[in-house]
């Protein structure tokens, strides 16, 4: 079930944050307020480069109330509309006007649709001003085009492909499956034990107490690591995520991870009594740190004061430096820092916790 949750995550993530910026058959309206030719021709060409990619399904509208109408009605995703002085600004040699219409209640797919038909409308202008160059002062196609867009801007990342979500959100998504594994398992392991009454025979077993936790540290550490192992293989068959660093890198992060949140486990295990108080324990100092730790949006995208918060997660820095060698191929320097941390987590949680514990067994 730990396993099932995080990979219905990615697929759920799929839907919501697309690959790629395009659209493809999306519901659009187009309300043309213009009585002049411009606003007919604007549409003749819009339709025009629909046809040939096939991105929206566009219907008409009356004006902006009745594309409001349609959108609470789910009919559409967006809306384009032309001014009512479209032609008569650009005849008088002013800028038209197109506003595009949004769903607010879908932030990531208003993003997407604002995006590409901005680029599309602003291709389509730039193509009029060249035609009108062209035709009206007989300026060369190529001159025109220079003329109208100055500059060329490329995009180049360090590494080949296209940007991915998944490639973003699965690094995460493993590291946050191994703090479940660890959080999730080790409680309950041992409080189940305290439940059932297996655990005072085990404290009264000729065999030192630090052996206990040891025990049961590695049945939860093999448990998280096969549980992380099966999400990143499944991220790499399932939605195309490509691993560009160092796989041992990989293997040994995973590793440092679980180390991390060890003390942690046992921590929680200390000072609670029953398995039910053990769940509620973990899930409240799982649930922010899943949401806090950028395994999902980028850290930089939240307030300050949650990126305060998030600085002192053990489940940020293991994202972090799952990420950057996954992502973007680096090395043990790149994430010397992260490294430490983790290192400095988990000897510090670790030394706090396991005397905690052999004083809580000796109760």
């Amino acid at each position: 079930m730990l396993v099932l949750m995080p990979l219905f995550m990615m697929v759920v993530v799929g839907f919501i944050f697309p690959s790629g910026s395009s659209i493809s058959d999306t519901p659009i309206a187009l309300a043309n307020l213009d009585n002049g030719s411009m606003g007919t021709s604007f549409i003749t060409q819009l339709n025009a480069i629909n046809n040939k990619t096939g991105m929206m399904e566009l219907s008409t509208a009356k004006d902006f109330d009745d594309m409001k109408k349609m959108l609470q009605n789910n009919e559409i995703n967006g809306g384009i509309i032309i001014s009512e002085n479209f032609s008569s600004n650009l005849l008088a040699g002013k800028q038209g006007y197109i506003t595009i219409v949004i769903d607010q209640s879908n932030p990531q797919m208003s993003v997407t649709i604002q995006g590409v038909l901005s680029k599309t409308i602003e291709s389509m202008g730039e193509q009029t001003a060249i035609h009108q160059l062209n035709i009206k002062y007989n300026v060369s196609t190529t001159q025109a085009t220079s003329m109208v867009k100055p500059y060329t801007v490329q995009s180049q990342g360090i590494i080949a492909g296209e940007p991915n979500y998944f490639q973003f959100v699965a690094p995460g998504i493993i590291a946050m499956v191994v703090m479940m594994a660890l959080m999730t398992g080790l409680p309950h392991a041992i409080s189940y034990e305290k439940d059932i009454g297996t655990l005072d025979g085990m404290l009264a077993a000729p065999i030192n107490r630090l052996s206990i936790i040891l025990g049961k540290v590695m049945a939860q550490t093999i448990r998280g690591m096969i549980q992380g192992f099966i999400i990143l293989i499944l991220a790499v068959v399932l939605f195309g995520v490509v691993i560009e660093g160092n796989i041992l890198l990989v293997v040994f992060l995973i590793l440092l991870t679980v180390f991390s949140f060890v003390g942690l486990g046992i921590l929680i295990t200390s000072f609670t009594e029953n398995e039910e108080t053990a769940t509620m324990v973990m899930m409240t100092l799982m649930f922010p740190m899943m949401f806090l730790s950028g395994v999902f949006f980028p850290l930089q995208q939240m307030p300050w004061y949650m990126q305060g918060i998030a600085h002192f997660l053990p489940l940020t820095y293991a994202t972090t430096a799952l990420r950057k060698v996954m992502v973007l191929g680096a090395d043990i320097p790149a994430v010397g820092t992260e490294i430490l941390i983790l290192v400095g987590f988990g000897i510090v949680l670790l030394l706090i916790a396991v005397p905690m514990f052999k004083r809580a067994m000796s109760r």
